[in-house]
């Protein structure tokens, strides 16, 4: 059953904040990777390219944490436990570029390409993480 995140903390997800992931390596060693994020309601959705390590991570195993700090007081937080419900490279594109946007405030590409330039250079993927518990401070 999935876990909601508290209205309270939502705009940790909601605003351009840099979100740190947290994936396990195949030796248990948790892995961590500053990335941007959406939440749609039910799912946090993670994108990256094909073949990164945190990518290699989350297809092995499903298991990951998400930690959204407030920029503005450091000891206002979420922690989301959770797992990979599904891996997709369906409007993986696409969400790559609204995740641009939102993180860099202006009306642009991710890496300030063309959606068909970036799809010949790298192959986009996105996790839909569903909250297992969640912890905000």
């Amino acid at each position: 059953m999935a876990v909601s995140i508290p209205d309270s903390h939502r705009d940790l997800f909601d605003r351009p904040v840099v979100v740190t992931l947290v994936t396990v390596m195949p030796d248990g060693q948790p892995q961590a990777t500053p990335v941007w994020i959406k939440y749609d309601g039910t799912h946090l959705l993670v994108n990256t390219a094909r073949g990164r390590q945190k990518d290699r991570n989350m297809t092995r195993d499903s298991k990951v944490t998400v930690l959204s700090i407030d920029p503005d007081n450091p000891y206002r937080y979420v922690e989301v436990r959770g797992v990979v419900d599904e891996i997709t490279e369906e409007g993986a594109l696409e969400l790559i570029n609204e995740l641009a946007r939102k993180y860099r405030g202006a009306e642009q590409y991710y890496g300030g390409v063309a959606p068909a330039e970036l799809r010949q250079r790298e192959t986009r993927v996105t996790y839909k993480i569903r909250p297992v518990r969640v912890l905000a401070h």
